[in-house]
């Protein structure tokens, strides 16, 4: 799949999240197997550039190509100032978020709430692609509610203005995250519409990929909240739509390492004290479902140095590894352990 002149080596994208895909994230991903890996979203606010926090999710040192950064915002000529802003910064993907359906977002008019008015959309998208000379993408919804479903709609103007790449959760703003995604939607705009389309929403196992890209005829797919302490999704989607064979799940022993790595990076990334709070999460994810992760978690969550965190992580895996522990994956969703074949 091309995204303007870059190609990817999959059609496997991480979808961006607020407080989640920051660098170490993105790149343990790519590694991992994704093909892209996009920024969580960065202000087009000009006032808040200088900010530390804006400073570091600018910040792409050393991480793989290509290097996608999405922006939000809902005035044309910020969002165009700050895509330049971005690329200036090494930026060779910039992605507009309307998909976003966050109330703090939605309203100062931004993130999905742009998916009322079709013709802000247009004047947005124009500036933002006339502004830089790297490919714009675009992330949406279905729709503002399911009374107003206008994915195809806002796809004619993206492909008009010049958008390389449109990727469509299957939910409205309105639905948030509960319920079912569904696909009607995404497949309908890809029958009509010549640009890239990505599909997202409620893909968390490798049959499941397989089945919205049959359905949905998508050039590619997008994970977001199944990727989260489960990075190696990727190589296990990868290898089934390449090969229709599922690998075996990840051995206790390997997610230690992945995790201690992923922590010293966090750490390296935003410092000890940031480092520490933003890691409890992450250990949350990749623990959970594993037998006495409940009672580690807690004790993890009292703990105020990187050095206790790696210490008491490194007790409790060695402790699973001695057990033989194995994670599966129960319907997509839910986490169990069993004992090793041997047992």
């Amino acid at each position: 799949m091309h995204i303007g002149s870059h190609l990817l080596k999959n059609r496997l994208i991480v979808a961006p999240m607020a407080g989640v895909t920051d660098r170490p994230f993105r790149q343990l991903c790519k590694k991992m197997g994704a093909g892209l890996a996009v920024s969580e979203m960065v202000s087009s606010n000009s006032l808040l550039w200088g900010s530390k926090k804006t400073e570091r999710r600018a910040n792409h040192e050393g991480e793989v190509s290509p290097i996608s950064v999405q922006i939000a915002g809902a005035d044309p000529l910020m969002l165009a100032d700050a895509a330049r802003y971005n690329a200036e910064k090494g930026a060779e993907i910039i992605d507009i978020n309307m998909g976003c359906p966050a109330k703090k977002i939605c309203n100062v008019m931004a993130g999905s709430a742009l998916l009322q008015n079709e013709k802000l959309v247009g004047k947005i998208l124009d500036a933002v692609v006339k502004s830089v000379e790297i490919p714009v993408t675009l992330k949406i919804r279905t729709g503002w509610d399911k009374q107003h479903k206008n994915a195809l709609a806002i796809a004619h103007i993206a492909e008009d203005s010049g958008i390389q790449a449109l990727a469509i959760h299957g939910r409205t703003r309105a639905c948030a995250y509960t319920g079912f995604a569904e696909y009607d939607t995404i497949a309908a705009v890809k029958a009509e519409i010549k640009i890239p389309i990505i599909a997202n929403g409620d893909i968390t196992t490798p049959q499941k990929a397989d089945q919205v890209l049959a359905y949905t005829k998508a050039d590619a797919i997008m994970i977001g909240r199944a990727a989260q302490g489960r990075p190696w999704i990727f190589r296990e989607i990868d290898q089934y739509l390449q090969h229709k064979r599922e690998l075996p799940s990840p051995k206790v022993t390997e997610i230690h390492q992945i995790l201690i790595d992923h922590l010293y990076d966090l750490y390296d990334f935003y410092g000890e004290y940031s480092g520490v709070r933003i890691a409890r999460k992450h250990i949350s994810w990749y623990t959970k479902g594993l037998v006495g992760s409940a009672g580690f978690r807690h004790r993890m969550n009292q703990l105020q140095t990187s050095q206790q965190q790696v210490f008491e992580t490194n007790l409790f895996f060695s402790e699973l590894a001695e057990q033989g522990q194995r994670l599966n994956y129960i319907e997509g969703e839910e986490l169990v352990h069993e004992r090793s074949e041997r047992e």
